[in-house]
């Protein structure tokens, strides 16, 4: 099966995942709640998952707090460190994740940098840092370009003004390297279903920073107070975990470990270069209905296919540097020259050369290299 959606989704997981989770079913209980055997077997389960994690990312296993994926960890750290109204710095490349919880908080939100140009992207970040930003935000690869940040450049920035950094590592967690205890990141949100290679419903926060729970409850410690626990992870881990997905998860992890972040990131370049490819030998055929509907998405750094546009950024789909990549609704006329420019404008930041089209239905064209593709959707106005 050919699938072009693993930005979204990890489809094919290492087997052992899903025989991890089969047999958490029958094997363990809850952690925390019990002396018993199977209580105790969800205990080692998820603290062995909390280590492999910390070993990925260079920090301590308390600071692996467990989430339902990385949307719930932002919106922990959003509400750990952005006060009701207060200001707040984030690229443009972010999600619906990071811009609706800073809308919710009522923050004042200011964009710094321009799409794809790192030097003229820390610059103004350096004079957004200026106005005293209460936090900032930043993704550290685009969901919609696959473009990768200057993560450590601006955690440098961050750190050198004293202002808390969150990081979305969504598209870059098990395929590129990140380290907490380098970076000085206040809190890095990843989710478990991607580049982790585990279940959906599972994600970690990386906390390295004080932080205020969502959730209370039950955690199976100091139950005598009201209060959530000061330490972590239990302070934000409130209720029963979902043992069966960190079971899952705890496999794709040990899988990314002993593959390596550079490995995978060379096997995801070369399924990158077959897909294009073979894509520019069957231009002239008719495509099959997911191809139609995928949006390839390419950074020259990790190649990662990205499929679908339902979950991407509607400001980064719309628009690069002023160049419409995708109009809403019903495709009105044939602007070429709408197409022509926004392909232009990818070929020149990801210097892939003369770019080359084909239509696979009314709104979608695909734009290809000799050896990248880049974003679809590129709609007629």
């Amino acid at each position: 099966m050919i699938y072009l959606d693993a930005a979204a989704t990890s489809l094919q997981k290492p087997p052992s995942v899903a025989r991890a989770v089969a047999w958490s079913i029958g094997a363990c209980a809850s952690v925390g709640r019990g002396g018993h055997a199977a209580a105790e077997r969800a205990a080692q389960v998820t603290y062995a998952c909390r280590t492999e994690l910390a070993g990925l990312f260079d920090c301590e296993p308390e600071q692996v707090v467990f989430t339902m994926n990385a949307t719930h960890g932002l919106n922990l750290a959003i509400a750990s460190v952005v006060p009701k109204g207060g200001r707040v710095l984030i690229s443009h490349f972010e999600h619906n994740a990071v811009t609706r919880p800073l809308h919710a908080r009522h923050a004042e939100i200011r964009h710094f940098g321009t799409l794809f140009d790192d030097p003229a992207t820390l610059e103004a970040f350096r004079r957004g840092l200026e106005t005293k930003p209460d936090a900032v935000v930043c993704t550290h690869v685009s969901n919609v370009f696959g473009y990768i940040l200057p993560i450590g450049q601006i955690a440098a920035l961050c750190r050198e003004a004293d202002v808390p950094l969150v990081i979305d590592a969504s598209q870059s967690a098990g395929t590129l390297p990140l380290s907490l205890r380098e970076t000085g990141a206040a809190f890095v949100a990843c989710p478990g279903h991607k580049g982790l290679l585990g279940p959906q419903g599972t994600g970690i926060l990386l906390c390295a920073h004080a932080a205020c729970p969502l959730l209370f409850g039950g955690t199976g410690s100091l139950s005598e107070s009201q209060e959530m626990p000061p330490f972590l992870p239990d302070r934000l881990e409130a209720g029963t975990h979902n043992v069966c997905g960190l079971a899952g998860l705890l496999e794709g992890v040990r899988y990314v470990r002993r593959s390596g972040t550079e490995r995978l990131l060379a096997h995801e370049q070369a399924l990158l270069r077959a897909a294009v490819q073979g894509s520019r030998r069957r231009a002239s055929r008719a495509c099959s209905g997911a191809l139609r509907r995928a949006a390839f998405c390419r950074s020259p750094k990790n190649g990662r296919l990205r499929g679908g546009g339902a979950a991407a950024g509607r400001c980064g789909h719309r628009r690069a540097r002023g160049a419409a990549l995708c109009s809403d609704g019903t495709p009105r006329g044939r602007n070429t020259a709408n197409r022509d420019a926004a392909a232009e404008l990818l070929a020149v930041q990801y210097d892939a050369g003369d770019p080359a089209f084909f239509e696979c239905n009314e709104k979608t064209v695909l734009v290809f290299s000799d050896s990248s593709c880049y974003c679809a959707e590129i709609g007629y106005n």
